[in-house]
């Protein structure tokens, strides 16, 4: 046992000896080798900055080349969800497509309701619904054939027989929608699966006509025509359209509402991006424009140039787009001071027009009620020269100060104002002026409009895709139902609007329509101010509608709501 503990020992001296001989030969290796040459760095300090120089460039080309490689195959592209909010103007009192009347409705309309044609990217009548819309020479039968695999949002099939029941309640007499005129009189039938619409007159732009939105018969067929507008698909429709009905909030008790809307799986088209589109309508334009500015919407078409200075959020810019529409003052021919033609000629002499449009610019201005981008006229009428003098003489000889101009117009961009500066002009020529400026919705259509209670009404109008004056023009249309809002009757007139409608040679087709411009000038059933531009403020960092479309009307902007994005994302790139 000793001699064991001995051996230890021994050994444990020998390991202790190692140690030290071991850390002194690494000191004197680590002296003479690293240490100690620390001055000779001096003298090769040039290789080394080289050296790291190199090593570093290297490591950056690396870092480039996998950045380089990386945007090669990836890109940054919009992707699916997120909210789009857009403010409208206008109470919502109905969903039902057939009882838009204010901006806010025919927003709402458009998004949950698709049309049998509808203006396509180019500005011309496009399909919606429709696979074919096809006539033969005489314009007077029109054959409509519908998409194969249409689906209402609840899966029900969208037919033939939708189309009927639409078209039959647009006839009803009960139905007081301003789709109702473009089908007066005409015969729909089913016949060997396509639906064929007979005219009682050639039409050569009938396929225009039928952008009308379809309602579902398996919901509404057991209901009464008259009781249509108060049952619960006002509230909560069925749609066809690329957005179904989600939700509504009203927020307080004057009418502002916000409806929620979501994306249609059932669309021929296929579902939108967006995950949720908001309709929020506002009453008033100023707190739309609080909206922008804070944030809290994401676009509107409800405001006009004017307002641009008081958007001050970096993030709202304006587009500007042309649309086929005009602002005029349609005179009452039939009914009070303006029944006299020689007091409605002095306002064509007495009206200042370039100052009611100097707010927009020359670029906007309009004499006529056709446009060029619609026909080629090859020679206008000349209107006549300003002159209040020679205005003032007449008015002062042909009206009776006992009478009151009755000056309408609707809360919308820039009527107000400018029916203000007419209000003025008119003062000045010696009128007495009573200026109402009423909410759009269908109190003003069924009060005001359609009994044509107005001396002088400043509204907005559609020319549409193709000119087609017959609707305004024309003494058949100058009923409660009809768009003739001068009431005027003219029986030339209606003979080369109705042969300028039937006829398919253009040519044939402008020469009338040259003619009834002489006989419009003459007769000054209204007054045209200016075509109308949509302003669209739209947050920057969103994708709305694409400026290459060329818009009919403002709510074809959403004729690409589909491809409309809030969201992006890095994706990799197809091969």
């Amino acid at each position: 046992m000793a001699r064991r503990t001995k051996k230890k020992e021994k050994l444990a001296k020998r390991i202790s000896k190692f140690s030290k001989k071991a850390s002194t030969n690494s000191r004197e290796h680590i002296q003479e080798n690293l240490i100690g040459r620390f001055s000779h760095i001096k003298m090769i300090r040039i290789y080394i900055l080289e050296w790291a120089l190199l090593v570093g460039a290297i490591i950056l080309l690396s870092i480039t080349q996998a950045f380089w490689y990386a945007s090669s195959y990836t890109t940054d592209s919009w992707d699916e969800g997120g909210v789009y909010t857009e403010a409208t103007l206008g109470k919502i009192n109905s969903l039902n497509p057939l009882f838009a009347t204010t901006e806010s409705e025919k927003t709402l309309s458009k998004l949950m309701f698709a049309t049998l044609s509808s203006p396509d990217y180019s500005g011309h009548t496009g399909l919606d619904l429709a696979a074919s819309i096809t006539t033969g020479d005489s314009g007077l039968v029109w054959t409509v054939l519908l998409k194969d695999g249409l689906k209402w949002s609840d899966g029900e099939a969208i037919t033939n027989q939708d189309v009927l029941f639409t078209v039959s309640l647009l006839q009803n007499e009960s139905i007081n929608s301003t789709y109702s005129s473009n089908l007066s009189g005409i015969e729909v039938k089913e016949e060997d699966g396509a639906l064929k619409f007979t005219l009682p007159a050639a039409y050569s732009s009938f396929s225009s006509a039928l952008n009308f939105p379809i309602l579902p018969e398996h919901i509404l067929k057991d209901i009464q025509p008259s009781l249509l507008l108060e049952h619960n698909f006002s509230i909560s429709p069925v749609t066809s359209g690329p957005f179904v009905y989600n939700a509504a909030q009203n927020i307080g008790n004057d009418g502002e509402k916000i409806v929620y809307l979501t994306p249609n799986e059932s669309y021929y088209k296929g579902a939108p991006l967006i995950d949720s589109f908001v309709v929020h309508a506002f009453l008033e334009k100023d707190d739309i424009i609080d909206a922008l500015n804070s944030g809290s919407v994401t676009a509107t078409a409800d405001l006009s140039p004017l307002d641009a200075d008081q958007i001050t959020s970096d993030s709202i810019y304006e587009k500007q787009s042309a649309i086929s529409s005009g602002v005029l003052a349609f005179l009452n021919t039939s009914d009070g001071v303006f029944a006299n033609k020689d007091l409605r000629k002095a306002l064509q002499k007495g009206i200042d027009k370039r100052s009611l449009r100097a707010p927009l610019g020359d670029e906007q201005a309009l004499d006529y009620p056709i446009l060029s981008s619609q026909v080629n006229i090859n020679e206008y009428p000349e209107l006549p020269e300003y002159d209040p003098d020679s205005a003032k003489s007449t008015i002062a000889e042909k009206y009776s100060t006992e009478d009151t101009v009755r000056l309408v117009t609707v809360n919308s961009g820039y009527l107000p104002a400018l029916a203000e500066n007419l209000k003025y002009q008119l003062e000045q020529l010696g009128f007495n002026v009573d200026l109402t400026t009423y909410d759009a919705g269908q109190d003003f259509l069924l009060t005001v409009l359609r009994p044509r209670d107005y001396d002088i009404l400043i509204y907005e109008i559609e020319f549409g895709a193709d000119p087609d004056l017959f609707a305004y023009y024309h003494s058949s249309q100058a009923t409660q139902t009809g768009l003739n809002l001068s009431n005027y009757k003219n029986s030339i007139v209606s003979d080369l609007l109705l042969a300028a409608r039937s006829t398919m040679d253009t040519e044939l087709r402008t020469a009338k329509y040259e003619s009834f411009l002489k006989y419009w000038v003459e007769d000054a059933p209204a007054i045209c101010i200016y075509q109308v531009n949509m302003s669209y403020y739209v947050n920057k960092n969103v994708r709305s509608y694409s400026e290459d479309n060329r818009l009919v009307t403002a709510l074809d902007r959403f004729t690409d709501v589909n491809f409309w994005a809030t969201e992006k994302a890095i994706k990799n790139r197809t091969p």
